[in-house]
């Protein structure tokens, strides 16, 4: 177990982080839910209930979307552009670069296998990530129609589709609002790891470093 942790203690803790948090904001957005069904006159409902509402649907998706955004264009376009002196870009043309890893026995499959199933791999990571966007795009707004038509149901109003929802200036203000916040958090790091450090982390240059010097 000991070894375990030490070669996947970061993806450990970020999942536990990330489990706390989802329960963190479950039982909060319960709690809301629950005091807005009160002040209508409606039943309270419970927390396996509440995770299939859209209020709970939208609020995580809509943030899931974002970060799935901003990864997935952060891994395509850090694979062609460049910010010079960055620990978060490749170095630039003519500089010095690692050299590849060369194609050994515990290589990935696709490697071994090339072809069309190669070309896939070689993208896979920013592939995957885009359409983890685009799933969480299409969740955000069908826990978004569900919330509006919730919130529409208790006025006494009527609901409306989800293509309506789409076109709606509240749907793209939710995510806007995400996406505009994930970009200003990437251009942060890559800029200011230019001239700021963090010794022993993989995210930074070392101590001794240039602030022209690019990559890591």
């Amino acid at each position: 177990m000991r070894k375990f942790l030490r070669d996947n203690g970061l993806s450990v803790t970020m999942l536990a982080l990330f489990l706390v948090f989802i329960v963190g904001q479950s039982l909060t957005g319960l709690r809301q839910y629950n005091e807005q069904q009160r002040d209508h006159g409606r039943p309270e409902i419970g927390l396996g209930t509440y995770w299939g509402t859209g209020d709970f649907v939208e609020a995580t998706f809509e943030n899931w979307e974002s970060e799935f955004l901003q990864m997935g264009l952060y891994v395509l376009l850090t694979a062609f552009l460049y910010q010079k002196g960055s620990s978060e870009s490749n170095p630039l043309p003519g500089e010095k670069r690692k050299s590849p890893a060369r194609i050994g026995p515990d290589s990935p499959a696709p490697l071994h296998r090339g072809g069309w199933l190669l070309r896939i791999y070689s993208h896979s990571l920013s592939g995957v990530l885009l359409l983890l966007f685009l799933v969480s795009f299409f969740l955000h707004a069908a826990g978004g129609t569900a919330k509006y038509n919730h919130e529409q149901e208790l006025r006494g109003a009527a609901g409306i589709s989800m293509l309506e929802y789409l076109g709606s200036s509240r749907f793209w203000f939710e995510s806007f609002q995400n996406w505009q916040s994930e970009f200003l958090s990437v251009g942060a790091i890559v800029l200011l790891s230019v001239v700021l450090r963090e010794k022993g982390s993989s995210q930074s240059k070392d101590l001794a470093a240039p602030h022209a010097a690019t990559g890591d």
